[in-house]
């Protein structure tokens, strides 16, 4: 991760008025998942303003050090270690989480779950005001299009995976919190990517060197993405908010560079950003989550730890539709996305 030192003024004008607006607020802000990547990007621009920034993570981030962070080691699951690194602050950003496909319920339920109940009981103890949640539209996921929904779309009714569950319930308990002494709010970014992504960008790249990178279903839908520095800035007016007038508390918003692309057409970018040529072949829906099912019984059946290279819910999430209207964000949050996917693209190139 490079660019460790960052000043106000290196960010876009709409930030920097942001940040400054935080900073009158805000003394010092408590960041789980400090070292990841979102979580890396919002501690970033806190302590550009000037804040304070508390990094609550699993493992050692020197990066986060060097920036101004004080990092605490921990795990999110453990409400004592959590209600102690989180004194003396005043805002929280609750974005740690297991994220993927694979794995047992504990392993998702015990982080996501637990955890968002450990950061709601400290806030609630420690007379924390602010609480940002980082959820995931994986909520409302049932394996069906999603065309333009908005935030009147219910939770799914069956999910596909313990992410989506886990991420679903504690979402519900971080709105059910929200108080005249606590104001919560939840974030729904969707496919987060940039410079320095750990997760989308690797994966794709590594795949399509393997000749593995196939796409799913004769259709191609359209899908919502955000860049990460979008992520972030939404992250930063949700705090603005929340410690203003509020109009954000109790409510979840969809976040995405409001630019829906075919997942060909996202993949492609990506390729073409280290010169490998566009993903062409293509797999039947049908015999994609068949083969899903099948390998997620053998795995189980064997259990094995490793994921594999399709899951149902992989075969779901490639042949349908994901994108979102996001006027809620634009209207509470004043949210706009500040990097155009195509800029971000030029980024990510000069990163890679």
């Amino acid at each position: 991760m490079a660019e460790q030192h960052t000043m106000l003024s290196d960010y876009p004008i709409e930030e920097q008025v942001a940040l400054n607006q935080l900073n009158q607020k805000v003394t010092k802000a408590f960041v789980t998942g400090a070292g990841g990547f979102l979580g890396f990007a919002i501690c970033k621009r806190l302590i550009a303003a000037g804040i304070a920034v508390v990094g609550f993570a699993r493992s050692d981030y020197p990066q986060l050090t060097q920036m101004g962070v004080q990092v605490i080691q921990g795990d999110i699951a453990n409400a004592e270690q959590v209600t102690a690194a989180m004194q003396g602050c005043d805002l929280v950003f609750h974005v740690a989480s297991k994220a993927g496909v694979w794995g047992s319920k504990q392993s998702y339920f015990s982080p996501n779950v637990d955890g968002a109940n450990n950061i709601i009981k400290a806030c609630q103890r420690l007379n924390i005001q602010y609480l940002i949640y980082t959820s995931t539209p994986s909520v409302t996921f049932a394996g069906q299009d999603e065309n333009g929904i908005n935030e009147q779309a219910p939770y799914a009714g069956l999910y596909l995976n313990y992410y989506g569950e886990s991420k679903a319930i504690a979402e519900k308990s971080m709105l059910a919190a929200n108080s005249p002494s606590l104001k919560t709010t939840a974030l729904r970014p969707h496919l987060i990517w940039g410079p320095n992504d750990p997760h989308l960008v690797p994966r794709v790249i590594e795949r399509a060197k393997a000749g593995r990178l196939k796409l799913v279903g004769k259709q191609d839908k359209l899908v919502d993405t955000i860049y990460v520095d979008n992520a972030a800035y939404a992250h930063i007016l949700a705090a603005v908010d929340l410690t203003s007038v509020a109009k954000s508390a109790g409510k979840a918003y969809f976040l995405s560079n409001d630019q829906p692309i075919t997942m060909a057409q996202m993949l492609n970018k990506i390729l073409a950003c280290v010169d490998l040529p566009p993903v062409t072949k293509r797999v039947p829906a049908r015999l994609a989550y068949g083969v899903g099912a099948l390998l997620e019984s053998v795995y189980l059946a064997l259990n094995k730890a490793e994921e594999p290279i399709m899951t149902k819910f992989v075969a779901k999430q490639l042949s349908t539709s994901h994108y979102f209207d996001i006027s809620a964000a634009k209207q509470d949050l004043g949210y706009q996305p500040l990097v155009s996917i195509d800029e971000g693209m030029l980024r990510l190139k000069q990163s890679l």
